[in-house]
């Protein structure tokens, strides 16, 4: 009596079986799943084979005498049983859009049956109707459903004193247990909706706070590129200065200065560029000490050393005689920094970690590997993805290799057993890319 009332009033999931389930469960659930589609996407198709189902099967039930069998008067005129079975199959068709305008439909029709004592198992498919009441309709409708599917068998069983329990009792059975399920079907629909809907809610919120994160990123970074500007605009107003001065003495002094402004300016006009791509924080919130470069790396590593984690540094490759600009500098020593930073905070104590760090220069691009012999699993290694309290982890690491078009990978250590251990892998270009 329910099988249809299962299949298309449960949430629809397009995806296929639970991980984990058997082989003939499986195959349930997708065949479930399907019919489950097919009802949504055509209702009317599903509730009208249903209907004409049922209506099939209480036409035969007519027709072979069987309702003769549990009939309190076998001498029922049969026209009559027949009107009565198709009243009770046929209204279906609006069992979902209207279910208590089909139980007061179905009402005449049941005092019919208790009064004139034929008692048909058509009856029964009130109960179909009572199930889509208590899947749909407030607590209230469910009382009117009952009086609805009671006053009839009341009416029919003081018209027969001692049909009672025949008449009322298997009913009042049917009724209880398609109230019930309904109330589980809507309670597990309900309860699904809160978890699909909260999963909704997660992911928009994960989505902003990296988007937050992004940002915040971008801005630390620009504050730390407006320094840089500034030296470069400050080395070039010096330049200038004695320039003017050197011009009228040692013209080939001068001719020097005016080649060091134009090295210097297009630093600084390229990373202006670079500055007018991210935000920046107020003025007054900007930190004004000198930004790091390469050569403050052996400081890094030292205070790393204080916190309690041993790290070596390996230089590989020979340097380019114009090092690189400070602001690629810069990147290298953030990503490091950041690097070892998370390794303290998730690389777990159980055995100790240690790191290293390379610096690789070839010649046309400086590579930077930061590898540690952490855990790098569960709640620790989660925490190397994102954010952190008010640091950005990976995102940040990439946010800055990208501004010089370079690259950044993280992950697992390859080639060690468990996942343990985690490696950070940037390469940055040593020269712009033209534009």
């Amino acid at each position: 009596m329910t099988n249809d009332d299962d299949l298309s009033s449960s949430p629809d999931t397009a995806g296929g079986a639970a991980p984990g389930t058997a082989p003939l469960t499986g195959h349930i659930q997708r065949l479930l799943q399907r019919v489950r589609a097919f009802d949504v996407r055509r209702p009317l198709v599903w509730d009208g084979l249903l209907t004409m189902s049922w209506i099939l099967f209480a036409v035969l039930d007519v027709t072979s005498g069987g309702w003769r069998t549990v009939a309190l008067d076998p001498n029922v005129s049969g026209t009559l049983v027949l009107l009565m079975s198709v009243a009770f199959s046929a209204p279906l068709l609006w069992r979902r859009t209207r279910p208590l305008t089909v139980l007061a439909f179905m009402a005449p029709v049941s005092l019919v049956n208790a009064w004139s004592g034929a008692v048909i198992q058509a009856a029964f498919l009130q109960e179909i109707v009572v199930f889509h009441v208590a899947l749909r309709l407030p607590g209230r409708a469910l009382a009117w459903a009952g009086a609805l599917v009671a006053a009839p068998l009341v009416a029919g069983a003081l018209h027969r004193p001692h049909s009672w329990d025949p008449m009322i009792v298997p009913h009042l059975w049917a009724f209880a247990l398609s109230a019930l399920l309904g109330i589980v079907v809507r309670t597990r629909k309900e309860y699904t909706a809160a978890l699909v809907d909260r999963a909704h809610r997660l992911e928009l919120e994960r989505d902003q706070q990296a988007r937050l994160a992004a940002a915040a990123e971008r801005t630390r970074i620009a504050r730390e590129m407006h320094d840089i500007i500034g030296h470069n605009l400050s080395v070039i107003t010096g330049l200038a200065d004695g320039g003017a001065y050197a011009a009228a003495k040692s013209p080939e002094r001068a001719a020097q200065a005016l080649e060091a402004i134009g090295t210097t300016s297009r630093q600084a006009l390229t990373e202006l560029r670079r500055l007018l791509g991210v935000l920046r924080d107020h003025p007054a919130e900007a930190d004004r000490t000198p930004q790091p470069t390469l050569d403050d790396m052996d400081e890094l590593l030292t205070g790393v050393r204080a916190a309690g984690l041993p790290v070596r540094l390996h230089i590989r490759g020979t340097p380019p005689s114009a090092p690189p600009t400070a602001g690629r500098q810069l990147t290298v020593y953030r990503v490091v920094q950041e690097a070892l930073t998370n390794t303290l905070k998730h690389g777990g104590t159980a055995p100790s970690p240690t790191a290293e760090v390379t610096l690789t220069y070839r010649a046309t691009e400086l590579e930077a590997v930061i590898t540690d012999t952490g855990t790098g699993t569960g709640a620790d290694a989660a925490g190397r993805h994102g954010p952190e309290g008010g640091g950005q982890g990976i995102t940040g690491m990439r946010e800055r290799a990208s501004l010089y078009d370079g690259t950044l990978e993280a992950g697992p250590l390859p080639g060690c057993a468990s996942a343990t251990g985690w490696q950070v892998r940037l390469r940055l270009p040593l020269e712009d890319t033209p534009s």
